[in-house]
């Protein structure tokens, strides 16, 4: 198989150490390191051939407006110098400078003509504002024009912490089912067609909570059309491939919106590397295992279609 890995984080040396500067950690645990070097080597040793860069959280605002504009530019520009070396084996989504929504419009339309991105990164809140958000939907607007497809990576709760648990444990699952939600109530998957979604992680507990969290997801509690909203969105196999999550998944999710996602490196390749063996070796016909693999994404990078 020739996997198409559509969560894999880049970690530019002057990123990590930006957010390390100013008290950051990846959810808990520290901000890994990485180079294009060691994402080749896991891409190797697991069948992947193009992974598609995105940054995690916090993205580029970690509260002043201009120093976000100037590290999304820096981060979109590394990441596309990376990726115009080898456009077979990488692609990126990128970053974008919220809750500056003029500004992220800007630098969306930048990472499109000059760049050549294949998506957007966006963090499931910035600043306590989610998706749905009335304030967003000149970005909605400005993305559904392009076509673009939009990566939802969460991020921290704006809340404190529960003491002993980190946020990555159950604090980023639960902000990607707040996001799906608002997105779903704010009515962006009709009035803006031509967006394609992506949730981390499976969703989150979407598959699991679907007809508990349809009720909200629709005019008047309308369970049936909250569930057709919801199965809306791609969901990536990122830290979700496991005995216990894939069969939820799979219960919900539409088969041809399953993506192959392996989360390095702030899954390590050990931890990475275990959650595409359980994959592997989950029972499923072929063609799921094919749709998943690549040709799922194919449908949105078809530039990664094989000549």
């Amino acid at each position: 198989m020739h996997r198409i890995d559509t969560h894999h984080h880049i970690v530019p040396p002057f990123y990590r150490q930006w957010l390390e500067k100013r008290g950051y950690d990846a959810g808990g645990m520290p901000i890994p390191q990485w180079t294009p070097q060691s994402a080749l080597e896991f891409m190797e040793s697991h069948a992947i051939e193009t992974a598609i860069f995105s940054v995690s959280t916090p993205g580029a605002y970690v509260g002043d407006a201009v120093e976000a504009r100037e590290m999304a530019r820096r981060v979109n520009v590394e990441t596309a110098e990376i990726v115009a070396r080898d456009t077979r084996r990488f692609g990126f989504f990128a970053t974008l400078c919220l809750p500056d929504v003029e500004a992220s419009i800007a630098e969306a339309h930048h990472a499109f003509d000059d760049l050549k991105a294949d998506g957007i990164v966006l963090m499931t809140n910035t600043d306590g504002v989610y998706m749905g958000d009335p304030s967003l939907e000149p970005l909605m607007q400005a993305l559904n024009a392009r076509g673009a497809v939009v990566f939802l990576h969460p991020g921290a709760l704006p809340a404190d912490l529960a003491p002993g648990v980190p946020a990555y444990v159950a604090d980023f699952l639960l902000d990607t089912v707040r996001t799906a939600v608002s997105i779903c109530k704010a009515g962006w998957l009709e009035s803006y067609p031509n967006l394609r979604f992506i949730l981390s992680h499976a969703g989150g507990f979407i598959p699991f909570a679907a007809y508990r969290i349809a009720r909200a997801c629709a005019p008047d509690g309308n369970v049936a059309l909250g569930m057709q909203r919801l199965k809306r969105f791609y969901m990536d196999t990122a830290v979700a491939a496991s005995p216990t999550s894939l069969p939820s998944l799979f219960a919900f999710a539409d088969p041809s919106r399953i993506l192959f996602g392996s989360d390095l490196p702030y899954a390590n390749a050990v931890r990475a590397g275990a959650f595409t063996s359980m994959l592997d070796a989950f029972p499923m016909d072929e063609r799921q295992r094919a749709r998943i693999a690549r040709e799922n994404a194919l449908t949105l990078f078809p530039r990664l279609q094989r000549s």
